[in-house]
């Protein structure tokens, strides 16, 4: 009766008078249960599949609420009017019906919980894939277009210079390199694999990575690494991306030159620091760097430094960052020290 008397309850129930008295029997076999016990983890698996079910069918969490508390006031009503001991018994007996209850909604509430979080999460990253789609179109539009612009002129262009063809193919091998970057920064974000833990030279990791990026004639390479620097537990190749990452935005940040400093320190754990004296960040943008599709530049799909913070997290490390406008920034990598 109580069901009819709400449509968005009766909207769930779709095996009609059938569905309701299996549902009587179900409720009957749950309270016996739940007066009985045992209350042991299997008691608790099958509450939460009750909550489970519940968000399956679409029923609001408001009504297991309800149904709860009218089950409540029920059994202590019958409690009541039928305790043949004296008052202390009676009240200790209704703390314990309240108690558990209390555990069966908590369990309830629970799935629910579980169940919005996990939408909730869905809903994140379908808008994530929106926004990485749109700004890998953006990131991969412009070298489409200068390949798609040369190739045209080595196909139309009769007897076309030798000067002229070299630049053409050189442009379109440039912008190649561009888009392939663009598709394994992206590849690396999503599917990064479960890091190898074991003990790793720090320093040996930022010179590796330093030597990667190269080093413009206009910036001066300054080392500052503490004597006998402990090694790290991480994973060493996928803390090369990570530093070659922020050296890579360091370089990025002195166009007209500066000074690049690589230290290391250790304490409780290990430091790796990159340091640049360019640009700097504003509070707003250092607020936002580590988020995905966040970039400070002109160009760039802004992953490398999401992907630097979930490579250390997965590394059991961190990533911490300070700026200020025209006085440059400061990353820094800090990583569980090895001490024995």
């Amino acid at each position: 009766a109580e069901i009819e008397r709400h449509p968005a309850a009766r909207r769930v129930i779709t095996g009609g008078e059938v569905q309701i008295e299996r549902l009587k029997r179900t409720l009957i076999v749950w309270l016996r249960e739940m007066l009985s016990g045992p209350y042991d983890s299997k008691y608790e698996q099958r509450r939460l599949e009750v909550g489970h079910r519940h968000v399956e069918i679409g029923l609001e969490q408001v009504y297991a609420s309800i149904a709860l508390s009218r089950i409540r006031i029920g059994l202590i009503a019958v409690l009541g009017s039928n305790w043949t001991g004296d008052q202390a018994g009676l009240a200790a007996t209704m703390r314990s019906l309240n108690k558990v209850i209390d555990l069966d909604l908590a369990k309830i509430e629970d799935a629910y919980h579980a169940e919005f979080l996990a939408r909730q999460q869905r809903l994140d990253r379908l808008a994530t894939i929106g926004q990485v789609g749109s700004g890998v179109a953006h990131e991969l539009r412009n070298p489409l277009n200068n390949i798609k612009t040369s190739a045209y002129y080595l196909l139309n262009v009769a007897n076309p210079p030798a000067e002229k063809r070299d630049q053409h193919l050189k442009r379109i091998q440039q912008n190649v390199q561009t888009a392939d970057r663009v598709i394994t920064t992206l590849s690396n974000y999503a599917k990064m694999p479960v890091p190898d833990l074991r003990p790793t030279n720090v320093r040996q990791v930022a010179e590796e990575a330093l030597s990667e990026n190269g080093q413009p004639a206009n910036i001066q390479v300054v080392h500052d690494w503490a004597p006998a620097l402990p090694p790290a537990l991480a994973d060493a190749d996928q803390l090369r991306i990570v530093i070659s990452n922020l050296i890579r935005n360091a370089l990025d940040a002195m166009p007209t030159g500066g000074t690049l400093i690589l230290s290391g320190r250790s304490g409780n754990s290990v430091e790796v620091t990159v340091t640049d004296t360019g640009v700097g960040m504003s509070a707003q943008q250092l607020a936002r760097i580590t988020e995905p599709l966040f970039t400070t530049k002109a160009k760039g799909l802004g992953l490398g430094l999401a992907l630097a913070r979930s490579i250390l997290e997965k590394n059991q490390g961190s990533l911490h960052v300070t700026s200020q406008p025209g006085a440059g920034s400061t990353f820094t990598v800090r990583l569980n020290a090895v001490t024995h």
